[in-house]
Formats: C-alpha cells, sequence, structure tokens
C-alpha cells in the first residue's frame, strides 16, 4: 500500500497534464491516468509512506495552508529507477521551505515517511509514468518536452491512498 501527500493543480496545468497522459497512452505508453480506475490526477506529492492516517495527518497539519496558493513550475523530465518518468518542478527557497515546514510537523506528530521524500533528499515532481517500458522512453521523455513548460497554482491538497480509495482533503 502507499499513501501521499499530494498537492493538486490548477485547472489548467491539470488539463495539459492529463492531455499529456493521453498522448503517451495512445503511444502505449501507461500512465497514471490508466492506474487502478483513473482515480489519479496530477499531482505533487510533500510526503510518502505504506500508510498514513488521513485524519491524524489533517490534525497535525491544521491551520496550514498545505501548498495551496503557490505557483509551481514544471520544466523539465527526469527518470527514476524502475522507468518511472516525471515532469520536474523547479525546487524553489519558497517550495523547499514549505515542504521542510510540512515535515517538520508531520516530524513532530511521529509521522513516518519514506526517506526520499524528507527534506533534503526530495525531489518535487509530477508522474507521468510509473513503468515506461524500455524501448518507449525516448518517444514517452519527446512527449514530455513537447508540452513544457508548465506554470501551475496549487488549488488543494489531500492525503490519498488510491488503492483503498482514500481522498482526505486538507483545509486551513
Amino acid at each position: 500500500m502507499v499513501a501521499a501527500l499530494e498537492l493538486y493543480l490548477d485547472t489548467d496545468a491539470t488539463r495539459r497534464v492529463r492531455a499529456l497522459w493521453a498522448a503517451c497512452e495512445a503511444d502505449g505508453i501507461p500512465t497514471l491516468g490508466s492506474l487502478q480506475n483513473q482515480r489519479h490526477r496530477p499531482h505533487i506529492s510533500l510526503a510518502a509512506a505504506h500508510r498514513l492516517a488521513p485524519e491524524a495527518i489533517a490534525g497535525t497539519l491544521a491551520g496550514l495552508d498545505v501548498g495551496v496558493g503557490r505557483t509551481v513550475s514544471l520544466d523539465f523530465v527526469g527518470q527514476f529507477v524502475g522507468r518511472v518518468l516525471w515532469l520536474g518542478v523547479t525546487a524553489t527557497e519558497e517550495l523547499l521551505a514549505h515542504h521542510r515546514e510540512v515535515h517538520d510537523r508531520l516530524t513532530g506528530a511521529g509521522v513516518e515517511v519514506w526517506e526520499h521524500y524528507r527534506p533534503g533528499r526530495w525531489v518535487p515532481h509530477c508522474t507521468v509514468s510509473m513503468r515506461v517500458p524500455n524501448p518507449l522512453m525516448a518517444p514517452a521523455v519527446r512527449r514530455c518536452l513537447e508540452v513544457l513548460p508548465i506554470r501551475a497554482t496549487i488549488t488543494g491538497a489531500a492525503v490519498t491512498d488510491h488503492v483503498n480509495d482514500i481522498a482526505r482533503p486538507l483545509s486551513a
């Protein structure tokens, strides 16, 4: 099981990422758009773990506008081991400081998150595909480059667990 604290993009940016997903799918490249009955929406994960208790996370982050109103820039394409393809979010001082503030609260509440989502290790990104077939990686990267750059405003956040159909919106 995977749970995450997700930041959601404005309508235009969401539409552009979904159009990218559709173009990739048409090319035979699986995307988040086709995973688990299309439950995923374009997002940037601030934290991830095997489990996150939605109500506890909401309580821990109460009073904090998690991401909302911040502007982000998706400016490059990247890959993680395992053929994970993503759009890279430029790591501004403001974004990194907000990420640290969220994690300071989570850590203070005893919430365990995966090491690679912690401050100093986090790579801000918007996932395109969890497993691009090797022969399709170059065409997938080209598709991503066709849509960049994307400027987005964060419009909301939620604690999610897509396998168990959990999406608990956060509010300040």
